[in-house]
């Protein structure tokens, strides 16, 4: 199996620094792996990352009291990719207990967080920071949690302990990256690669399987082969995982830059957790309107829309009843392929998916109720939108989100469905025009209700949503005013 970019997609190639040459501007301190790139020099040659001011105030703190510190981790990550920073971990020589001490005294806020493995989380002005002791892991028992920890002489000993090499870095603003097992090479080379046997790493916890799927898809790097095949063999330990933090993988998964390769090179480790993916697997589409497989289709329409959870969680279920709805019929001697009805199945494991997992109850709501309208035909006209935007709830965000849907599936079809995609925005812009215009789409924007309806002696009950709705219908198809008396007298020919 081949790992790495596919060539056709906008993964963007990797520099660092300054150097025309690609090469490395800072210097690489003790511990870099051999043959790793290095460029000689002192602190004064060192790269300078944008730490900060609370982070570099920590490091001071550690170092007057006779310690040392390092950031480590992500922030020294994306800080080299140049991507957005987040939160800075930091790494010390010293025990939790001296820590806290120490904070303190300087009039920082100190919640123990970790205290059992070392970690402390320190406050000021409301930016928390973790802090934590180097440390060795024992055996995983849970698959989660080291049994028990011991401390660490150095800090290449607490990098050992990390999953994978592109985490297992570590900075100080002045003495420069420690970098003991190449993971500067695998940043610019764009591989996730694991941190010593990845048998190893995966048993310790299983959850790093789907941090390296997700690492592939936010970052667009491909999977070192021996890495790939720990993770497909050791596959089966994610049973032992909760819910929870397999759900916060997977959404970060699903949001990635570069999340059509990483479905694609993935599929086989995810379908241990969404097993629905292996029927669209090579499952083919022999119509004209598709060049793809349902998955590579999938992946495709995944990659094409804005990412946000309800986007693309809805790309991701939208075709996944397909398999289970396709039959084949003989047309002018040839074999065509027809998948009728296949929203509903696509929103029946949407649901069942989002009931398995811990899905939050506002994406449990919305993203089935796209998946089964998204192969509705709403003509480009502003009585088919409102007709739309009714049977949404009135709601114009979930219209938003289904022209999104509709635009990233016709991105994802043969080229010449590629218009559909502009019909898509011609929709967005009708429903804008619609909401400008104040017209109305719901039950609730009529200029009667309810009660109005019941004085007209229609008694409580099924009766009067009905009459509702045909009121709404007259509105919508112009046969009535949305004016009080107009309604009434409407309402009154449909009792």
């Amino acid at each position: 199996m081949k790992h790495g970019r596919n060539p056709n997609t906008s993964a963007r190639p990797f520099q660092f620094g300054n150097d025309p040459d690609g090469g490395f501007g800072w210097a690489i301190v003790d511990g870099s792996t051999p043959g790793a790139p290095t460029i000689p020099g002192g602190a004064e040659d060192a790269v300078h990352l944008p730490l900060p001011v609370v982070a570099r105030e920590a490091l001071s703190i550690l170092e007057g009291t006779d310690g040392e510190g390092w950031c480590v981790g992500g922030f020294v990550r994306d800080a080299l990719l140049g991507r957005e920073i987040h939160d800075v971990d930091v790494a010390t020589n010293l025990p939790w207990t001296v820590v806290r001490s120490a904070f303190q005294k300087a009039g920082w806020k100190t919640i123990e967080t970790g205290a059992a493995h070392g970690t402390i989380t320190v406050i000021r002005d409301g930016e928390p920071l973790e802090i934590t002791t180097y440390r060795c892991d024992g055996t995983y028992s849970d698959g989660r949690h080291p049994d028990r920890v011991t401390p660490a002489a150095t800090i290449e000993e607490d990098l050992l302990r990390r999953d994978f090499t592109v985490n297992a870095l570590a900075y100080h603003p002045e003495r420069g990256l420690i970098d003991p097992f190449g993971g500067i090479a695998d940043l610019e080379a764009g591989i996730i690669r694991c941190v010593g046997d990845p048998l190893t790493r995966f048993s310790e916890d299983a959850l790093r399987i789907l941090r390296a799927c997700r690492f592939a898809s936010q970052l667009g790097f491909s999977l070192d082969g021996a890495t790939f095949d720990a993770m497909m063999a050791s596959k089966h330990l994610l049973r032992k995982v909760s819910g929870e933090r397999v759900y916060r993988e997977l959404e970060r998964f699903i949001c990635g830059d570069y999340v059509r390769d990483a479905l694609m090179t993935c599929v086989d480790v995810l379908a241990f957790v969404l097993p629905e993916l292996v029927a669209m697997k090579d499952c083919p589409q022999v119509t004209k309107y598709h060049i793809y497989d349902v998955l590579e289709h999938t992946a495709w329409a995944v990659q094409h829309t804005p990412p946000t959870p309800i986007t693309r969680w809805a790309a991701l279920f939208h075709d996944m009843g397909k398999p289970a709805a396709a039959f084949f019929e003989v047309r002018d001697g040839e074999e065509v392929e027809h998948f009728y009805g296949h929203p509903w199945i696509s929103e029946q494991l949407a649901c069942g998916i989002m009931h398995r997992l811990p899905f939050p109850a506002w994406l449990r709501r919305d993203v089935p109720v796209l998946v089964r309208v998204h192969d509705d035909v709403i003509p480009a006209n502003g009585r088919a939108v409102r007709r739309a935007l009714g049977r949404l709830g009135g709601r114009p965000e979930m219209f938003e989100a289904l022209c999104d849907l509709k635009r990233a599936d016709a991105l994802a079809q043969a080229p010449f469905c590629a218009p559909r995609a502009e019909l898509a925005e011609e929709l967005r812009r009708l429903m804008r025009e619609v909401l400008a215009a104040d017209e109305a789409f719901s039950v609730k924007q009529l200029a009667l209700d309810g009660r109005d309806i019941m004085a007209l002696g229609v008694p409580a009950g099924p009766e009067v949503g009905r009459i509702l709705d045909a009121c709404l219908d007259g509105v919508i198809d112009g046969e009535v005013p949305n004016e009080p008396e107009a309604l009434r007298a409407f309402a009154r020919s449909l009792a």
